[in-house]
């Protein structure tokens, strides 16, 4: 057997151990600063991901590295507060791994949210942004041997993001007057933050958002048959000209995805309420 269906294999095995039978129907990966929504699971178990052996530890600010397991809108769900990226310095397998437990839990759907900074000028920080597509400058995470067992060699992905949950996000957000952007998402490695020219070139290519995550786990829930919804929290703006003195920085993305994560909760919970 492939050493790393076994890696996966154990892992899951272990952390089913942990959930005394409760059975997840629906995965959340909570991006940069987001976490908070984890506070609103009820009756949560949580499992540190470094009570798992053989599972990769997040380092990212804003990252702190549980599951937790507990009933959100009605469902039964599993979260990851914190996920693992690229730049960390984990292979891609690693960077996947905890989508593919997931799936081994049973998981039926994928939520999946990000911080990520605004190349359309329209947006602004704060921005909930549906991701309707992606634009992938990562490694794919399907190179190497299939495995088969999860799903086809070459999975089609016209549709990453399920319009059917697409249409739910729309019709929950009129109700509660929350308003919603869409846009393309481009995932690249970082951990470096893009350059001016580069905001401008994915701007072109057809990019609204850019970030250093998310695609890998979509392409790696699409390979299963999963359907996801894909969300954006914008916590910089695009410019045409920057001041002299401008700077990105880290703290300042998480300050502001935890100051939307309060709408992102709201958004999510009660469209699980409705599935």
């Amino acid at each position: 057997m492939d050493p790393r269906i076994e890696t996966i294999n154990g892992i899951t095995a272990r952390l089913k151990e942990r959930l005394e039978g409760r059975q997840p129907e629906l995965g959340i990966v909570l991006g940069s600063g987001l976490g908070s929504l984890a506070e609103s699971i009820e009756n949560p178990i949580v499992v540190p991901y470094r009570e798992l052996p053989g599972f990769p530890v997040s380092t990212a600010t804003g990252h702190k590295g549980n599951f937790i397991v507990g009933t959100l809108g009605g469902k039964m769900v599993i979260a990851m507060q914190g996920r693992i990226h690229y730049y960390e310095g984990y292979g891609m397998d690693k960077v996947v791994l905890p989508i593919r437990v997931m799936i081994g839990c049973g998981i039926k759907r994928l939520f999946v949210s990000n911080a990520a900074g605004g190349t359309n000028l329209a947006f602004h920080v704060g921005d909930l942004m549906i991701i309707r597509d992606h634009i992938n400058l990562l490694p794919n995470p399907l190179i190497g041997p299939n495995f088969d067992d999860f799903g086809p060699r070459f999975p089609d992905m016209t549709r990453p993001y399920d319009p059917a949950l697409i249409k739910l996000a729309v019709s929950v957000a009129a109700e509660e007057g929350i308003q919603l952007q869409k846009g393309v998402y481009v995932g690249g490695t970082g951990p470096s933050y893009e350059t001016p020219a580069e905001y401008k070139y994915f701007r072109t290519i057809g990019g609204d958002a850019v970030g250093m995550s998310t695609i890998p786990e979509v392409i790696v829930a699409r390979h299963a048959g999963i359907p996801v919804f894909g969300i954006s929290v914008i916590t910089n703006e695009a410019h045409d000209d920057y001041a002299d003195d401008y700077e990105n920085d880290g703290e300042d993305v998480v300050i502001a995805a935890n100051a939307a994560a309060s709408k992102m909760t709201r958004l999510i919970t009660k469209m699980i309420e409705k599935l």
